[in-house]
Parts: C-alpha cells; sequence; structure tokens
C-alpha cells in the first residue's frame, strides 16, 4: 500500500498493512517550530529555514525529509508552499532563533510584544514577550447588539484565527484566489503519493466563541437562542458558499475536508447533547453533507478537542467519518469504549499519544509502551490514523518525539 491507499482504507474500517500516520497533515497534528528544529538536529538532518506556516500556534511546516523518516502518510494543502521564497519574510522565535513567516501576516512590534492590528487599528491578538504563541484579544461581538449579522464577512476579519490564515492563503474565494488554490492543489496530488488533508474550516461554536467571547456566547445559547439561531443561520450560509467555491477549486483532489469545531473540554461536553441537537446537529449535517454533494469521493473530518463522548451519537448521524483529536484523558473518553462503541461508524485520527503528561515528560521507553498500547486497541479493523493527540510543544524533548514515532513503525500492521 502507499500512503493514499492506507488512509484509504483506514477511514473505509478495512485494515491497511500498517497503522497510517499524521504528523503535520492539519493544523493539530504539527510541531512548534523550536521543537522542531532541535527534532531535525536529532535526526542528523541539515538545519531548516523554519518555516512557520502558522503564526498563532508557530506550527513549523514539517518538510519532506522528515515526513518520510517518520512514514507521515497525510499531506495539507499548502505544503509544497516552501518552494515559493516571495512568499515568506523573516522572522524571529521568542528565543531568538530565526525562521520564515508567511508575509501577509507579518505582525508588528509594540513595546516587547508583537501584536496584529485589526481594519480599525484595534489589537486583535498579541504575543507577550517570552510567550511561544498569539492570544486573541479582540471580540467584535462582545456587548454588542446587533441582531441582523450583516457585518459578519467583517466581524470574521476582526478575529485572529480567520486574519491570519495558512498557505496558500492569502489566496482568497475570488476568481484569482481559487485559481492559486487550484493549481497548488493539482501540484501537490501529482508530487505526492501521500493523501491530501483541505481545512476549510466550517466552525460553529468556535466562531460564536471567537466574536462574542466564550463566556456571552455560551450564555446568549441559553439566554437568547433565538438570537443565537439567527446568528448560526448566517453563519452556515456563509460557511455553504464558501464552500462550494472551495471545493470546486480543490476538491477533485482532496482525499479529506478538515472542519473545526471544539465542543469539549475536559470535564465533558461545553453543551449538553440536546443543546447540540437544537443547534449545531442540523447545521454540521448541512455542511457535511452538502461537502459529500460536491465531492462523494472525499471523507469528512472533525477536529473536535476535549470530552465529546456524549455528542458522538449525533456526530455521526449529522454525516462525520472521522474525528480528532481524540483526547482520551477527558471524561469518558477511553479508547475501549470509543472503539467498542463507534468504531464501526467512525474513524478515531488520534489519541495514539498523549501530548499534556507522556510525550514532554515520560522516557522514551515509558512512550514507547503507552503508544504500543494504544495502538493495539485502536488499530485493528482500521478505523484509526495514528497522530499524538495534539500539536509537539517547544518543551517536548527531541528523543522522545523520535520514541513516539518509532514505537509506530515497530507495531506494523
Amino acid at each position: 500500500m502507499n500512503s493514499r491507499q492506507r488512509i484509504q482504507a483506514a477511514l473505509a474500517h478495512q485494515q491497511p498493512d500498517r497503522a497510517p500516520v499524521d504528523f503535520n497533515g492539519h493544523r493539530s497534528s504539527g510541531i512548534h517550530a523550536l521543537a522542531y528544529k532541535r527534532l531535525r538536529e536529532r535526526m542528523g538532518l541539515p538545519p531548516s529555514k523554519l518555516y512557520v506556516y502558522d503564526v498563532i500556534q508557530q506550527l513549523a511546516l514539517v518538510e519532506d525529509d522528515v515526513l518520510d523518516a517518520v512514514g507521515a502518510d497525510v499531506v495539507e494543502v499548502g505544503h509544497d508552499y516552501w518552494k515559493i521564497p516571495d512568499y515568506w519574510a523573516d522572522w524571529n522565535l521568542p528565543d531568538g532563533t530565526p525562521c520564515k513567516i508567511p508575509a501577509f501576516c507579518y505582525p508588528e512590534k509594540l513595546g516587547d510584544d508583537w501584536v496584529v492590528r485589526g481594519d480599525e487599528g484595534q489589537v486583535i491578538c498579541m504575543q507577550k514577550k517570552g510567550v511561544t504563541f498569539f492570544e486573541q484579544t479582540h471580540w467584535p461581538l462582545l456587548g454588542k447588539s446587533d441582531d441582523t449579522f450583516e457585518r459578519l464577512e467583517y466581524y470574521l476579519a476582526q478575529v485572529m484565527w480567520c486574519r491570519l490564515g495558512i498557505p496558500p492563503s492569502p489566496a482568497g474565494l475570488d476568481e484569482k484566489g481559487l485559481a492559486t488554490r487550484r493549481d497548488s492543489a493539482r501540484r501537490l496530488r501529482e508530487s505526492t503519493s501521500r493523501a491530501i488533508y483541505g481545512t476549510f474550516g466550517g466552525n460553529l461554536i468556535e466562531i460564536g466563541e471567537f466574536v462574542f467571547r466564550i463566556d456571552e456566547f455560551l450564555y446568549l445559547l441559553a439566554g437568547d437562542p433565538r438570537r443565537i439561531h439567527r446568528f448560526l443561520d448566517r453563519l452556515v450560509e456563509f460557511h455553504l458558499a464558501n464552500m462550494e467555491k472551495y471545493l470546486g477549486a480543490v476538491g477533485p483532489y482532496l482525499d479529506v475536508i478538515g472542519f473545526g469545531d471544539d465542543l469539549g473540554a475536559q470535564g465533558g461536553p461545553q453543551i449538553s447533547p440536546a443543546m447540540y441537537r437544537e443547534f449545531f446537529q442540523p447545521r454540521h449535517k448541512a455542511l457535511w453533507n452538502r461537502a459529500k454533494q460536491l465531492c462523494p469521493h472525499i471523507k469528512v473530518s472533525l477536529h473536535c478537542c476535549g470530552g465529546v463522548y456524549p455528542l458522538l451519537g449525533g456526530m455521526i448521524e449529522a454525516g462525520l467519518d472521522a474525528i480528532n483529536p481524540v483526547q482520551f484523558n477527558c471524561k469518558d473518553m477511553e479508547l475501549p469504549r470509543l472503539k467498542r462503541e463507534f468504531g464501526k461508524d467512525l474513524t478515531f485520527w488520534g489519541g495514539g499519544c498523549d501530548t499534556r503528561e507522556i510525550l514532554p515528560r515520560g522516557t522514551p521507553e515509558q512512550i514507547r509502551k503507552h503508544v504500543r498500547e494504544h495502538l493495539a486497541i485502536m488499530a485493528p479493523g482500521g478505523g484509526f490514523v495514528f497522530q499524538q493527540v495534539h500539536n509537539i510543544m517547544p518543551d517536548v524533548p527531541a528523543e522522545n518525539i523520535q520514541a513516539m514515532f518509532e514505537a509506530v513503525r515497530s507495531f506494523g500492521g
């Protein structure tokens, strides 16, 4: 099997020749640039210019030599943008390490901090001195009385997660941008046998939390449901229109389309199953089913952190094929239970190695044991793609990252 066939088998709940691996296939399976620098040194590979393709999280674009070394089976649309010199500008990571970032989203120095400003000069996000990521500082609908949401597109442009895109941004969804996206996806498809992952987004609860702020949005879900239904209806219209353009350009070259919505927290869902079914399930169904109508060959994946066990049945009913990152250390997210109850219907894209305690603090042998135990539970019968639970943080030792991938390779089929 080649990499694409391996991923396709897993998504079809068929046993692949070995557990498929995702490393840097999307924005939650990657690695912080500082950890990536040390990993390359540990592997004896030439120094990288460190292409930081996600400025908010400061994720490195993992180059092909590392993907080959760890046996990665997935790449994201935009992966090949490191080959375009004019796309990048020089910057420095918090410890002074030189790197490259997309030139279109270059931040501004403000005292000892870095900031990004919105359309009216407001600071929408900030990286404080010594911090290794940007934090949101502006919520465009916080305390506002807007009930029509006719300015939704403007509001989204004042949110860091929407404003600071990743390659092939700043190519948009106009005719020129779609041509750029189409050409990029086609070139990538022709150049690799890895599966292609396209991050669309289509976030619902998260967009609400980004524009209202999380506390106000959760309050409004309960306290002013009519207003939130109006907001979500407008948001779904916006997403559907954009998705039709997006998939019209890149859909033929994708294997997986990635959506995002962090519905969970450490102790369970942010909302009740009843609230999920009222506000989000029908809208997820509209988005996911439309994606499959437009591109019947692709699978739908949802990045959804936290303890979402009570919501999984509703997500499957809405048409979900794969869920990521499978945070097994959250309430009710035990791997044997998930595999037993949902393994025939849902591919678990993640849950391979804990990134909160084990990967940063364990010994290499503890990590190998941990990974092998998880593979023994999740890999049989397909329906599993190996990924560490979330992005690898800057404090993770390189030898621990190597041990994780060595354990996957040694496990075999």
